[in-house]
Formats: C-alpha cells, sequence, structure tokens
C-alpha cells in the first residue's frame, strides 16, 4: 500500500539476506519509521510492545523471529526456546501461534546447518500468503459495499464504520477489514469510513485514519461512543472489523469495543461483518467468551495518552488523577449470533460452525 505514494509492506527482508525491516507502528502518524529486527529479542519487543501489531502481521513476525533465532542457534533447544519466548509476547491472536507451528512443522527433523536458510524460506512464504489471503478477502468483501451502493441507487457513498485498525498496517499487505474498502475504491465506488478512535491506544484515530488519508479514501475519526448515535441517525449502512482470533462456531474475538458496536448494529438492523484469513481461525475451541484468553495490558496505555505537542514533540500526558487505578482490557468477544457475516479468502461465510465448515471443510469435524 501507498506512503507518501510508494508502495510499502510492513515487514520484509533487508538487502543482507538477514536483517529483517518493519514499519515502527508506535511512531504513527506522527512519524513514519522504519526499524530492524536483528535477534530473536528485537522480534519479541516488536510483537510485545507493539511496534507491529494486528494477529496476520504478528504471525509473520513471528515467523522471521524463529529464522532469526535460528541463525544464532538451530539446535532442537535454540527452536524451543524461541517458540516459547515469542509464544508468550501476545495471548490473544492464534495467528501467532499458528505461524510458530507453521515454522515447527518445516523446522522438525532437518539437520541444525540447514535450519535457518528453510526457516527464511518459510518465513516469506507466509508473508507472501498472507497478502494474497487478504487480497482475496478484499476482493469477497468488495462485493457486499458494492451491493450496499446499488441499494442506494449509486447515487451517496458508502458509509461504513469500523474499529480498531484492521488495514495494511495489521497485517502484511491489503488488510482485512480494509481490504474491501480499498478494492472498492480502487473500482471507483465512492465509500466514506467512520473510524472509531479506538481508546485506549488510538489505533483507529492514529493508524487507520492515517493510512486511509496515504491511499486517499474519504473518512471521519469520531469517539469510540458515537457510533450508536450515527446508527440511529441512518449515518452508517455497513460495520467491517477484523478480529484477533474467531472460534470453530463464528464468535469473534477483537479490539475492546467491538461488542457494544455489534450490539448497537443489532439493534438498528445494520449489517455487521467480520473480515478475516483462514488462519485467524481458532478450530480448537467453540465458546469465545469462555475460552479465549483476554489480554489484559498495562495500565498507562488507559492513564496516559500519547500525542504531538503544539511544538512538534510527539510526548505522553496524564490523563487521571495521581494513584487512580485503571483495567486495561484489551479484547472482547462478539457472539457469532450478532455478526452478519464473515469474510474470509474463500468467500462469505455465515458465522456458524456449520458456515465456517462449508468454506473450510478439511477443518469440519465429522
Amino acid at each position: 500500500m501507498n506512503v507518501n505514494g510508494t508502495a510499502y509492506r510492513t515487514i520484509w527482508l533487508g538487502t543482507d539476506g538477514e536483517t529483517v525491516k518493519i514499519i515502527d507502528q508506535t511512531h504513527l502518524p506522527h512519524k513514519f519509521l522504519v526499524v530492524s529486527l536483528r535477534d530473536l529479542t528485537d522480534a519479541c519487543s516488536a510483537i510485545r510492545d507493539m511496534w507491529v501489531r494486528g494477529a496476520p502481521l504478528i504471525g509473520a513476525t513471528a515467523a522471521y523471529g524463529v529464522a532469526l533465532a535460528m541463525r544464532e542457534n538451530p539446535s532442537d533447544q535454540g527452536f524451543q526456546y524461541a517458540y516459547s519466548k515469542l509464544l508468550e509476547t501476545r495471548p490473544t491472536a492464534i495467528n501467532l501461534r499458528w505461524a510458530l507451528d507453521e515454522m515447527e512443522s518445516c523446522l522438525r527433523g532437518l539437520e541444525p546447518n540447514k535450519r535457518s536458510e528453510v526457516a527464511y524460506a518459510r518465513a516469506a512464504e507466509i508473508a507472501n500468503e498472507d497478502v494474497k489471503i487478504c487480497s482475496a478477502l478484499g476482493d469477497h468483501g468488495k462485493k457486499v459495499i458494492e451491493n450496499a451502493w446499488k441499494e442506494k441507487g449509486k447515487r451517496e457513498p458508502v458509509n461504513i464504520l469500523t474499529h480498531c485498525n484492521a488495514g495494511w498496517l495489521a497485517t502484511v499487505d491489503w488488510g482485512t477489514a480494509l481490504a474491501p474498502i480499498y478494492k472498492a475504491h480502487g473500482a471507483g465506488i465512492p465509500v466514506h469510513i467512520w473510524v472509531d478512535e479506538t481508546r485506549p491506544r488510538n489505533q483507529g484515530a492514529s493508524l487507520t485514519a492515517w493510512e486511509l488519508g496515504q491511499h486517499g479514501v474519504s473518512h471521519t475519526v469520531i469517539v469510540d461512543n458515537a457510533g450508536g448515535h450515527l446508527m440511529q441517525h441512518g449515518k452508517v449502512d455497513l460495520c467491517i472489523t477484523g478480529t484477533d482470533r474467531t472460534t470453530a462456531s463464528g464468535d469473534v474475538c477483537n479490539k475492546i469495543g467491538t461488542y457494544l458496536k455489534a450490539l448497537a448494529a443489532k439493534d438498528n438492523d445494520i449489517p455487521f461483518y467480520v473480515a478475516l484469513p483462514g488462519p485467524t481461525i481458532d478450530w480448537s475451541i467453540s465458546d469465545g467468551v469462555k475460552e479465549i484468553p483476554i489480554e489484559l495490558r498495562d495500565s498507562k496505555e488507559i492513564t496516559d495518552i500519547t500525542g504531538l505537542s503544539s511544538e512538534g514533540n510527539i510526548i505522553a500526558v496524564q490523563l487521571t488523577p495521581d494513584g487512580t487505578n485503571a483495567a486495561n482490557y484489551a479484547f472482547d468477544v462478539t457472539p457469532a449470533n450478532l455478526v452478519t457475516g464473515l469474510i474470509t479468502e474463500r468467500g462469505i461465510a455465515k458465522a456458524s460452525a456449520g458456515g465456517l465448515a462449508e468454506l473450510y471443510p478439511e477443518h469440519a469435524k465429522s
């Protein structure tokens, strides 16, 4: 996707063939900074401290993290150490574990002196596969937006509400929830995006707004609690969000606040879609509320906020009184009955065990 007119992915291999390059998203939208990951410690920091974020990108970064680790210590013990250190960086996004299992499958049984080369190759494949998946997902989702435009008589833009960031910054390229939007925009379908600010980290206001602006897509940032009001007054045609983990029954885990948007959409008869690549589905669980671990992050993400000062410096300021407790739940679960459909690279599925099994028969339980 575009940054100042130049095409970028969110992660790529450096010219030395070993260093991994990423966009450090903690500096956006005020500063575009590319940093290098040189070892396992760097990869763990990138995931844990949210230099990279978004389930698909976390998975790709973990894969490259294994490759970096195999360059240093390709023994069985070296791999197991890398696997465990990377796995503990973020507990909720299923793509992390999926990518690590993929790396284990390709490295198991290999001689240690062959593991580094194979690991780099498989990490590159995982990244390239993500681009293809998200592009295909966007093609299927574009049809939903096109149908909404036709229902409006092709006279007005389609107003889409999204929560958090599920654009190309959350993946290797294209994105999940924003991929259909980029595809529709590219096809000449007029769209306008309501961008939830998405407290506490403001990933909507900072990341989604930034990348939509870079790509020339019309958008407006709103406070998180404005969505219901807009829906009541006919200013939202449909909702599309991403997800960090979706159960085999269609329950969706996404950034905290998604559940409330789905409730408001249901009350106002507004379609609520979730866009996800296949690796984001956790086929081992069915009850998202009971079985998905919800990350509890640093309270400073709530008590403090980062922004650009009038002098042009990026600063953090405290919002709450000294000594105030804050509980920072990072995700919530939207039950399948509130989801209109799941937009995947294979098509649009009903948010149900049967709907997902129809698109992914290899995972269907007999």
